[in-house]
């Protein structure tokens, strides 16, 4: 059986099929383990040493979230640049260069000399750093996922291509793990002045590893195939504007599906540590010590959703998490504010459980709502531009308005509203449980054709 005939959904494919997933993983664990140590270096440390003195500890902070937002505006621009690079030259190739890119800026974060040692030089190193990081992760997503879900049988296609999504916590576990040893063992000076360095250089060691593993993998058949066609039909349109002028209905569907996930994550990982650490004074050392627990849950319970979403259907589950999302916010803040270690875990724990019921099928429905010569270029828009408007500015706003308030309030309105955006747009989802991506393409071929041929007409 020839690789263009290959298909992965016989049990011979497994193997490879594993393989491909490790792959994925490998590579999306240490570029979520660098973008999350930066999420959480702001709260700690760049508002102290990176940046200048401000009015209050507020204010620190948000500053550190608004340098951290930078990632996030650069990354819909990787999603373009890397999108139309994947769409053109293959997942396999641009997802090599994206690796590379994210360890160096990272590694040369910790090489950063402190404000007080070139003033304002710092912050504007650490921006232009951050909007390279935000660039490669840009491209990273739409790839990784991709490489799985566009091998994976059609039945089964929520469950693998569920595990690329695992590892964004995987890398968040290492990341915190990594700054709760740090920030345990060294004193708050040693920390501050060093110690927080050792956590960006370590990300050298899993670049290296993610990208040998990356280089052991082949692009799909189907992705191959479509290639082909493209070099065969130089007329045929592909990437970013293609997928715009083809399916906007697809692109904005699946940007509301993205908006309330993007601002849940965001407020349980990165807003709950301001909120107990500097809202409440607890310990940053115990704080880590229970996102890193909570994490290792979200891990867990990704690919059980994500097998959930292939028997029940993608659209019930999400809108169950769409829905339970909304409530969490007006009593998770009073949970947080009995300061009891549990209670605060398990808040973070089941707030993750209902991120999870969004996040876990995302890869597969937006591999289902695009064509592959437009894919990379697709599900990038949807997951990157929306995150401009969702989780960049979530903390910023979260913190501005405890600072003025004192109060959270607005921040559980702020993500009721955006709970019941995305529940509008699972609403108008079509539902795709075991679409065939290959009759996706046919579709996709007619209605080109039908249109080109109404042209030709005209």
């Amino acid at each position: 059986m020839s690789s263009m005939q290959r298909s992965v959904s016989t049990p011979a494919d497994r193997p490879l099929l594993t393989k491909i997933v490790s792959a994925s993983m490998a590579g999306t664990v240490v570029e979520w383990y660098d973008f999350f140590l930066y999420a959480t270096a702001s709260t700690i440390v760049f508002s102290k040493i990176l940046l200048p003195a401000m009015g209050n500890e507020y204010d620190g902070i948000i500053a550190a979230f608004l340098t951290y937002a930078v990632g996030f505006i650069a990354r819909p621009l990787g999603g373009i640049v890397f999108g139309q690079m994947g769409d053109r030259l293959g997942r396999k190739q641009t997802l090599q260069i994206t690796i590379v890119l994210i360890g160096v800026a990272t590694v040369l974060m910790g090489c950063l000399p402190t404000y007080q040692q070139i003033g304002v030089w710092a912050p504007i190193l650490l921006v232009l750093l951050r909007f390279i990081q935000g660039l490669a992760l840009g491209g990273e997503w739409g790839g990784a996922v991709l490489l799985v879900a566009e091998q994976a049988p059609d039945d089964k296609r929520a469950f693998w291509a569920s595990w690329p999504q695992a590892a964004v916590p995987l890398g968040n576990v290492l990341a915190t793990a990594v700054l709760w040893i740090l920030t345990s063992t060294l004193s708050s000076g040693a920390f501050l002045a060093w110690g927080w360095r050792i956590s960006f250089w370590l990300s050298a060691v899993v670049v290296i590893v993610g990208y040998v593993i990356r280089t052991k993998v082949s692009e799909a058949p189907i992705f191959e195939a479509a290639k082909a066609e493209l070099e065969a039909e130089k007329a045929a349109g592909y990437g970013v504007f293609e997928v715009l002028r083809r399916y906007p209905r697809g692109i904005l569907v699946g940007m509301g599906l993205r908006f309330a996930e993007n601002i849940m994550y965001y407020l349980v990982v990165t807003f709950s540590i301001v909120y107990l650490g500097t809202g409440l004074k607890m310990n940053t050392a115990s704080i880590l010590g229970v996102i890193a627990i909570a994490h290792v849950c979200h891990f867990s319970i990704i690919p059980v959703i994500g097998r959930m979403a292939d028997r029940i259907g993608r659209k019930p589950v999400y809108l169950t998490g769409a829905i339970l999302t909304a409530t969490w916010g007006f009593w998770a803040f009073p949970a947080f504010g009995t300061k009891n270690t549990w209670a605060i875990l398990l808040t973070i724990i089941v707030g993750l459980v209902f991120h999870a019921l969004m996040y876990s099928g995302q890869p597969a429905i937006m591999a289902e709502m695009f064509p592959t010569r437009m894919r990379y270029s697709g599900v990038s828009i949807c997951y990157q531009v929306t995150s401009i408007v969702a989780g960049s500015l979530a903390p910023v706003f979260a913190t501005e308005w405890l600072k003025a308030t004192g109060s959270w309030w607005p921040t559980a309105v702020y993500l009721a509203i955006a709970a019941v955006v995305t529940a509008v747009a699972v609403i108008a989802l079509r539902e795709t449980k075991g679409a065939s991506l290959h009759a996706l393409d046919a579709a996709d071929a007619a209605l080109a054709g039908a249109a080109d041929g109404a042209k030709a007409r005209a």
